[in-house]
């Protein structure tokens, strides 16, 4: 059985996320471990290391991803911004390490108008560097996630993910989260059992699926190609039930931590409400 949880709110302390997942019954949790919109954030303190590690062993032992900022953009045509962004992963990568957080999860940036090709030269350039100013931090695997393409975004397209992987000089460092919604406005269908298998066999083709430790579940507003990021419920948007439960039958996902970003209120009733929707998933084969 795949590893449900949700992305969790840090305000008032960052180990109080441990107290937000309890309450929905998850088994894998994605945290900010700064305020994901500045640049400039401070490091972990020692006592923040002793709450995040007791509230996460009082939970239990089920994974933990963290996310980056999104102002981070190692792809950015602006030599300013490359230079900020580097400074300001290599200080995520420290974070996590200080919490024992194996994975940072990040987003491949924007060409700003460039091209592919030299947005992916630039990003690679940038993580490389970043990775090596990290050395203490080689525990911590750099997730890459798959985009919508909107905009200038890079990693809309497998082949791109691929480019990346085959080229950083830190390679065994990195791995990929998949986003359910990003695939799907991407152009890439998983809905029925045929354009799953044609999807995920592709990604396997150029990725590889041992690169795959990460999942973002989350319904699309937008249809198929749409390249459009509008997260929606589950069942309620454009992929429907079907595709969820594609990936939650498939047994190399059986024990991956598969995490929800849903809107939500404070009382995180939609997370309980979604959660179940993809635990019923998992009990029923699809008939695809």
């Amino acid at each position: 059985m795949a590893l449900l949880g949700a992305h969790m709110s840090v305000a008032g302390g960052l180990h109080l996320a441990f107290a937000h997942i309890k309450k929905v019954g998850g088994q894998a949790l994605q945290i900010f471990t700064r305020n994901q919109r500045q640049w400039q954030a401070a490091p972990v303190t020692p006592e923040e290391q002793r709450l995040f590690g007791a509230a996460w062993r009082d939970w239990g032992d089920w994974p933990v991803a963290a996310h980056n900022s999104y102002l981070i953009n190692l792809a950015s045509p602006d030599q300013e911004v490359r230079d900020k962004s580097v400074a300001a992963l290599v200080a995520e990568l420290e974070r996590c390490a200080a919490l024992a957080i194996p994975m940072l999860i990040m987003h491949p940036g924007s060409h700003g108008g460039q091209g592919v090709t030299a947005g992916l030269q630039r990003l690679v350039e940038n993580l490389d560097q970043a990775l090596a100013k990290a050395a203490k931090a080689k525990q911590v695997t750099v997730l890459l996630e798959n985009t919508a393409g909107q905009g200038n975004a890079l990693g809309a397209q497998f082949a791109e993910i691929a480019f990346i992987l085959n080229h950083c000089a830190h390679s065994n460092r990195l791995g990929v989260c998949l986003d359910t919604c990003h695939l799907f406005a991407a152009g890439y269908d998983f809905r029925t059992r045929k354009s799953y298998q044609q999807t995920m066999g592709e990604f396997d083709r150029l990725i590889g699926i041992d690169r795959l430790r990460f999942f973002h579940l989350n319904d699309s507003i937008k249809g198929l190609g749409s390249r459009v990021d509008r997260h929606e419920h589950i069942g309620q948007g454009r992929i429907g039930l079907a595709g969820f439960r594609n990936f939650l039958s498939d047994p190399r996902f059986r024990a991956q931590p598969m995490t929800l970003e849903t809107p939500k209120g404070k009382d995180l009733k939609e997370d309980m409400v979604n959660l179940q929707v993809l635990r019923e998933l998992q009990e029923v084969r699809s008939e695809e």
